[in-house]
């Protein structure tokens, strides 16, 4: 019976990188074998997600692991974008089993991520804390509106998960050469410069997005 009156909620994706990535994700999940199927791109999205934790770990010993860790975002980014569209071109979709495996996935995921970037000597662990506490209160916030408002935000304004991952490798790509930046006439950890920016923002995202859906909801059920 749920399963007869489950209702997909539309995805909402208004990120830089949404409109070309969905061309780029649909171009390639026509071409993909048919031997690989949506699940095997999610567990291979998660692998490279753990890996990439790993490769932060191991940049304690020698930065040369953070060309690693790229490699392992652009993986990430191929096995967890891809796996959806893969499904809906094939017209295979498993709306409630994807939606849950997914952002299960997701949420283990970011744990071993930030995990390791903790480890890595870049940045301080409570800063690494930081941004998954952050991470983790808009993913609840987007899983709350999806259920209550019917609808799935894949990004929080112009940001999305394939923006994260460009902002990573790129940090990554500057960490190899200096990984400490100027504020004022002190030096900081560059990451840990840029993950207080990135917890600041997702706390103000988080806050804005909570007061506009709960004024919304407000409205609607007070009618």
């Amino acid at each position: 019976m749920m399963a007869e009156t489950f209702v997909n909620a539309p995805r909402v994706h208004s990120a830089v990188t949404a409109g070309l990535e969905k061309r780029v994700l649909v171009w390639m999940a026509e071409r993909t074998p048919a031997w690989v199927g949506p699940d095997h791109l999610t567990v291979l999205g998660f692998a490279a997600q753990v890996l990439a934790g790993v490769a932060y770990a191991a940049a304690a010993r020698d930065a040369r692991a953070l060309w690693l860790v790229n490699l392992f975002l652009v993986l990430n980014w191929l096995g967890d974008s891809l796996d959806g569209t893969l499904a809906r071109v094939r017209n295979q979709q498993r709306p409630r089993y994807g939606f849950y495996v997914d952002h299960m996935v997701d949420a283990v995921g970011a744990l071993a991520l930030m995990g390791g970037l903790a480890c890595s000597g870049y940045l301080h662990a409570w800063v690494a804390a930081g941004m998954l506490a952050g991470y983790y209160v808009l993913a609840i916030e987007s899983y709350l509106a999806t259920y209550a408002l019917g609808r799935f935000h894949v990004s929080h304004g112009l940001f999305g998960p394939t923006e994260i991952r460009i902002l990573l490798a790129v940090g990554n790509a500057v960490l190899v050469w200096n990984p400490y930046a100027n504020l004022g006439g002190r030096r900081f950890l560059l990451f840990d410069v840029g993950g207080v920016v990135a917890i600041v923002g997702m706390a103000a995202m988080a806050a804005a997005t909570a007061f506009r859906h709960t004024a919304a909801l407000y409205r609607e059920e007070t009618r």
